[in-house]
């Protein structure tokens, strides 16, 4: 198996040098910034992680399924591979029927199968979970996987695509299912290798069940680098036209990255739109996805720019004449991560890497107020134990609580999984 030493370019999001880095900064960040005063929710710890355990340092947006049970990823796992740090693992939280949770694993990579289990998850309509992995897989490029249960309780793997190059490479988001069971999915690199440096920007792939049994890859975008964007590290949104949105990390008119649209062509073919560009100032590096609202308005945030560049949160809207809007609803002062979740009433709900009182991140909701511009309130700010570091977007349940996971601070804590009640 190839290691990611035999492709390189820019770090993902994954990789030891790039968290480490951020640890770093998230330290400063927690003097320099001031926490935003707001009420805060009811916390509640549902499990916290040990140094070394399976699913430690977990980068994983939470999945419910129809029981109640929580599915995510954790980069901690059977240290016999991967050189010693563990490929990654699948686990699941089942409520205890006491207040408590139980992990357990339900399945552990090789490298081979992949390696780095990327933070979306996502059911198909019997049960099977399907994900990505970011390196691993049979050309050490990722790998797009699919789990299925089994009649004793445990889950099988099976390997759907692995990643070499020019149909992508470095899969830094998970991949959205159709109504047909089609696979949509970003890559971060790969695609034409004469831009990027040879390494390629990124693509949109699709993957097709075939009849007798196999998937088939289509790669739906090639992304250039300059204008149409570059490194595309979010997952895909559909609308309910077909249509697919997305964010690139850079390119884009002003280097910032950009938000854009796939339309397919009457004539086969899909047709990409850069809806919006960043200039810094209304952001930079928007990695964090999108969400629609019921009107069709785009929302999501960006890790940096901005005043403190520390991020914003912004929403697009198309007026009627289908121009394309942005405007920004909040400037952050923590880099936010993962992706924004709406409530029943409308406001939105998140997580900032950094930040709070002791620089190690904060929940927290936008709500619409009646002048027309929002107001954040932090509902937690971590300390560090035991959480610390959300680096994914936070699932809300029908409840209206919310979940979501820290990846903790390497040192004293190393992940652990939460509950708030706003």
């Amino acid at each position: 198996m190839r290691t990611t030493k035999d492709f390189p370019r820019k770090q993902s999001s994954w990789e030891p040098a790039t968290v480490l880095m951020v640890l770093a900064a998230s330290l400063v960040l927690g003097f320099v910034f001031a926490s935003t005063v707001g009420a805060a929710g009811k916390y509640r710890t549902l499990h916290r992680f040990r140094s070394g355990e399976a699913g430690s340092r977990p980068f994983s947006t939470l999945l419910f399924d129809s029981m109640g049970n929580l599915y995510g990823t954790g980069t901690g796992g059977n240290r016999k591979f991967c050189w010693g740090q563990g490929c990654g693992v699948v686990f699941e939280l089942i409520p205890d029927g006491n207040g408590g949770w139980r992990k357990q694993v339900i399945y552990s990579f090789n490298g081979e199968d992949g390696f780095g289990p990327n933070p979306g998850l996502v059911f198909d309509s019997v049960g099977d979970l399907y994900g990505t992995t970011v390196f691993g897989g049979a050309f050490g490029g990722g790998a797009v996987f699919e789990l299925t249960p089994q009649g004793d309780g445990s889950w099988k793997e099976k390997v759907l695509h692995s990643f070499l190059n020019r149909d992508g490479y470095l899969p830094d988001a998970g991949v959205i299912l159709d109504s047909s069971g089609n696979l949509y999915g970003t890559t971060g690199a790969g695609g034409d290798l004469s831009y990027c440096t040879g390494y390629g920007c990124g693509v949109v792939f699709e993957l097709t069940p075939k009849a007798g049994g196999g998937w088939t890859e289509s790669v739906l975008h090639e992304f250039t680098g300059a204008s149409d964007g570059d490194d595309p590290q979010a997952s895909l949104i559909f609308d309910q036209s077909g249509n697919l949105y997305s964010t690139t990390s850079e390119g884009g008119a002003y280097g910032n990255g950009t938000v854009f649209e796939l339309t397919r062509r009457s004539g086969g073919g899909w047709r990409e739109i850069v809806l919006h560009s960043f200039n810094a100032s209304d952001g930079s590096y928007p990695d964090t996805g999108l969400i629609l609202d019921s009107t069709g308005n785009l929302y999501g945030a960006t890790a940096y720019g901005g005043a403190y560049d520390a991020g914003t949160a912004f929403e697009i809207t198309r007026d009627e004449a289908g121009r394309w809007k942005e405007k920004l609803l909040h400037i952050f002062n923590g880099i936010p991560n993962g992706p924004l979740v709406f409530d029943v009433g409308g406001s939105l709900y998140g997580t900032t890497y950094a930040g709070g009182g002791d620089g190690c991140g904060t929940v927290f909701r936008l709500q619409p107020n009646a002048s027309g511009g929002w107001e954040e309130t932090v509902l937690h700010s971590f300390t560090g134990h035991p959480g610390c570091h959300p680096f994914s977007g936070l699932t809300i349940a029908r409840s209206g609580n919310l979940y979501g996971t820290t990846f903790g601070d390497g040192k004293t804590t190393f992940g652990s999984v939460f509950e708030i009640s706003p």
